[in-house]
């Protein structure tokens, strides 16, 4: 395709959050096409993904990443080479990157997860989940951090989005009793019917919380993967078993870290139960994306890891998706469709 004088649909960040992220922060615009430098590629976005974890990205408060306003919105992405300058890398092969929320973005071997992304192996879009970025923090997160063991219960909470979704399937695969915590009886039947989870707890409708997670988990939990710490974790704190591990892989929980919320303590649980509590950013496994991501293909390939997807269509919706993300509306890996995918079946 020719790039002369074409234009670049873009979303910017228009304003930082400082509660959940809404739509009116971000606006559309039009921009070049950049070129790529030595060692880069030029990719025409034909998915860009929809994270829980932009709420920080874009907050007031001090976080792992960030992006500047009037910027365009950082995201990750997959889409076809239209110009190369990378060894091995040729116009028409399809890559993952950090493209952002515009039509044409550069991407580069040096962004954590960048990679030639093989559609026979599995559709396109699963590359911003499932079988890409996603499935990695579940395969991390879980297998490194919380060190499951057969027979273990491990609970899990936003159990149906897409890492709590994989990260169920992981579990059950190593022989775990596995344990949901998801938001209405929609979610909580996907979480059993869909997932494989033993059980499924509704905390949007649970009476009481606490006793529904006792009433599923009756001998306690051994490994909690937490994506929205607050009260949720204040819950689940008191559950714990004596050597259990935490793994905090989000906070979405809470609206605002500007100020610090305050809340229970957890020092004295941590104590009597000899607990670890451990977070971790998928970007510090980057030098061994490989080893999960061949796990990853291979279960899709045996029918033991299944996923859901929710995509937008247009570049347009990503704020829209975005916003809806946190109020629990996606209904699976919440992504925007920028053009038609060229190699998806039927």
């Amino acid at each position: 395709m020719t790039l002369r004088n074409a234009t670049n649909r873009q979303i910017v960040l228009r304003k930082r959050a400082t509660a959940l992220p809404t739509s009116d922060l971000f606006e559309p615009t039009v921009g070049g096409v950049p070129t790529p430098g030595e060692g880069e590629v030029l990719v025409h976005n034909i998915y860009v993904s929809i994270d829980t974890g932009m709420k920080g990205w874009i907050s007031t408060a001090t976080n792992y990443a960030s992006v500047e306003t009037g910027a365009v919105m950082n995201s990750f992405g997959v889409g076809e080479v239209v110009e190369s300058r990378l060894p091995g890398i040729a116009p028409g092969d399809f890559v993952f990157g950090h493209t952002g929320w515009q039509e044409f973005g550069i991407a580069r071997p040096a962004q954590a997860g960048f990679r030639k992304v093989d559609p026979v192996r599995g559709p396109l879009s699963t590359a911003l989940g499932a079988l890409g970025h996603i499935g990695v923090t579940a395969y991390f997160g879980l297998l490194d951090i919380g060190q499951p063991r057969a027979g273990e219960t491990v609970l899990v909470s936003t159990a149906a989005g897409a890492v709590g979704s994989a990260v169920g399937q992981i579990a059950k695969i190593k022989g775990c009793r596995t344990v949901g915590i998801a938001g209405g009886p929609a979610k909580t039947a996907l979480c059993r019917e869909a997932f494989g989870y033993d059980a499924a707890v509704d905390y949007k409708n649970a009476a009481d919380l606490g006793a529904a997670l006792r009433a599923a988990c009756p001998d306690g939990v051994d490994v909690f993967y937490d994506n929205v710490g607050g009260r949720i974790l204040d819950t689940v704190i008191g559950l714990m078993r004596v050597g259990g591990r935490i793994v905090v892989c989000g906070t979405a929980g809470t609206e605002s870290w500007n100020p610090p919320p305050t809340g229970m303590r957890l020092e004295r649980a941590m104590l009597v139960n000899r607990l670890r509590m451990q977070g971790f950013i998928v970007f510090d496994y980057k030098d061994r994306n490989n080893e999960a991501l061949e796990e990853l293909y291979r279960w899709y390939a045996e029918g033991r890891l299944v996923y859901r997807e929710d995509i937008g269509d247009g570049l347009e919706q990503a704020p829209y998706k975005l916003a809806g993300l946190y109020r629990g509306e996606n209904t699976g890996r919440a992504l925007v469709r920028v053009r038609p995918d060229p190699t998806a079946r039927g």
